[in-house]
Order: C-alpha cells, then structure tokens, then sequence
C-alpha cells in the first residue's frame, strides 16, 4: 500500500494552519505573561464596583 503525494494546496494549508497555531500560542503565552506580572505585583486587586474608595482618592480631593 503506498501513500499518494500531497497536493500542492494540502502542504499550503498546512504551513498556514501552523503559522496560525504559532501565532495563537503567542497569543496565549502573553496574556499568561501579563496575568503572572499583575498577579505577582502585590497590588490588591479590586474590580470596579461603582462605590467610592478612599483608598483610592487623593490626598487633595478630600
């Protein structure tokens, strides 16, 4: 049994669906990157709850 070569447009699709999987685990790596910096910053981490944080206002504005 042998194999038949690959078309010409199969070995295309294939360096694009590499390229395409290269460029989604960068993707990936960056957005773990980003969360390991904010995380091991040491700054709490506080969603935005539209209440007032004093905390968070200047020492002018009081």
């Amino acid at each position: 049994m042998s194999f038949r070569p690959d078309h010409e447009l199969h070995r295309r699709r294939l360096s694009r669906n590499v390229g395409v999987g290269v460029t989604l685990a960068a993707f990936i790596c960056l957005v773990f990157a980003l969360t390991v910096v904010k995380v091991t910053r040491g700054e709490p981490m506080q969603g935005f709850d539209h209440v007032v944080r004093p905390e968070l206002m200047k020492a002018t504005d009081q």
